[in-house]
């Protein structure tokens, strides 16, 4: 269920943030990440408290359809207008923050927002991995609260988590050998695989148990 799954993903990231955060820490622009993921850890708990108290499928409905229309806009070359202006990061965190709360997929949208500022492959690779590093951690402590972090929940964490792992550390691999040429691409790619996903599972869900 929704609930399960939120803590099951927030658990999983936890080692690829920690072996990816010294780049993010290293090459990150800071007037991104600070207003950024201050919002971020506000709107976290709002968010979990969204989850547990109402339809999560129906949520995790609108915010998929909200990531698939920010890919479209960003393929077609679109900005936020002053998304370099602390008054739309701290938005944007509070969106992220309150999508990830909810229903674990905030980090679409902190990928959005991150591309969406000016800089080459290496600086927008770093704010993504900083954004959605702040909402792995943001959600921790609210999913905790609400005694979400059961047995079962650590042990399948337990389990994807190393498969997790290698996998970020092959797409390190493959940035590193020049992958940086492909990012852009690969990320709306990839944003469009989530979104497209997301919608499907949530639709089909909302149907047979809604």
């Amino acid at each position: 269920e929704p609930m399960v799954a939120v803590a099951i993903a927030s658990l999983t990231g936890l080692p690829a943030m920690v072996q990816l955060l010294p780049h993010a820490i290293r090459f990150s622009e800071r007037s991104f990440v600070l207003p950024f993921g201050l919002t971020t850890f506000i709107a976290a708990p709002f968010g979990t408290w969204v989850l547990v108290s109402s339809n999560a499928e129906i949520m995790t409905i609108g915010i998929s359809s909200c990531v698939l229309l920010t890919v479209f806009l960003l393929y077609r070359g679109w900005k936020p207008k002053g998304s370099n202006k602390i008054v739309v990061l701290t938005i944007g965190g509070a969106i992220a923050g309150l999508f990830q709360g909810s229903a674990g997929i905030g980090g679409p949208t902190a990928v959005a927002i991150a591309l969406s500022r000016a800089g080459d492959a290496t600086l927008q690779r770093a704010n993504v991995i900083g954004a959605v590093a702040i909402l792995n951690l943001c959600s921790l402590p609210a999913l905790w609260l609400q005694g979400l972090f059961t047995l079962d929940v650590i042990v399948i964490s337990l389990v994807l988590a190393p498969i997790y792992y290698t996998a970020t550390w092959v797409g390190a691999h493959f940035f590193a050998q020049g992958g940086d040429r492909h990012f852009y691409n690969v990320a709306l790619i990839i944003l469009t695989a989530i979104g497209l996903i997301t919608l499907v599972v949530s639709i089909k869900t909302y149907f047979e148990f809604g």
